[in-house]
């Protein structure tokens, strides 16, 4: 019997602390808002999470609706949506499943960063996310696609232990968190198990642990392009990282601005 693949929950609270510090998302949100036109443009963020990128692109004077399956992750969303004088006519924050997503509109635009794609690691959960995608683009429509590109020295390790290991703090619950990350890795099933790990003292110095587990898939740029393809999306750029420049065999990145075929 095939192994149902584990799909990403984060610990809502601690979100924004535990990425607050990754280098690559100072980048992502500023790389792709120059790209989009100078003129306003409707965006749809597919599992916005907190909001991290949807809130500066509305800021920037777009209109954007960000769904995501989690309510945790949009109620805390919404309270930094409301914080920053943003309205829900600016941007309209929706529970909804990506994988079946019914929104009564099209849009100029639709955008899932931060790897997250990959974290829907089956042919049949990638088709219907990007079906969905098409379906609610306006057909001069964009859709931006941002995963790693697998570092195949990295790959080769079937463990890897204490992995990016750091500290950080939640003001909302005046704790202080170590996360230490864990991954399994099986080639032949293009397939990463994730485990990370959560270690906090509460005042009186007893120790807590926590866990949150989830597979993440790998694709290479040659697969990525045929799957965007047999869903009726085409390329039209592929950067290797956030400085615009072209993928080569180095990058860090795979960076897909698309159209409709």
């Amino acid at each position: 019997m095939k192994k149902k693949s584990t799909h990403y929950k984060a610990i809502a609270e601690y979100y924004d602390a535990e990425y607050a510090d990754k280098e690559m998302l100072q980048h992502d949100v500023p790389f792709f808002l120059g790209q989009l036109p100078k003129t306003k443009q409707n965006v749809l963020e597919l599992a916005c999470g907190t909001a991290r990128a949807a809130i500066p692109i509305a800021q920037s004077g777009h209109r954007v609706v960000g769904i995501d399956y989690d309510d945790d992750m949009l109620a805390i969303a919404r309270r930094k949506r409301d914080a920053v004088g943003l309205t829900d006519r600016d941007l309209r924050l929706q529970r909804q499943d990506c994988l079946k997503l019914r929104l009564d509109e099209k849009f100029d635009w639709a955008c899932i960063f931060f790897n997250t794609f990959l974290g829907f690691t089956t042919l049949e959960q990638q088709d219907a996310l990007l079906a969905g995608v098409r379906k609610h683009l306006k057909p001069r429509g964009r859709f931006w696609l941002d995963i790693f590109q697998p570092n195949l020295k990295l790959l080769a390790a079937p463990v890897s232990k204490n992995v990016d290991s750091h500290q950080f703090y939640v003001d909302s619950l005046e704790r202080a968190v170590l996360q230490q990350t864990d991954v399994r890795r099986d080639p032949s099933a293009q397939c990463q198990h994730v485990t990370f790990r959560y270690q906090w003292f509460d005042s009186a110095g007893r120790e807590h642990r926590e866990k949150i587990e989830f597979d993440l898939t790998f694709m290479f740029p040659r697969e990525l392009q045929l799957l965007l393809e047999r869903n009726g999306l085409k390329i039209e750029h592929l950067y290797g990282d956030y400085d615009g420049s072209p993928i080569n065999a180095d990058s860090p990145r795979m960076i897909a601005q698309c159209r409709l075929a």
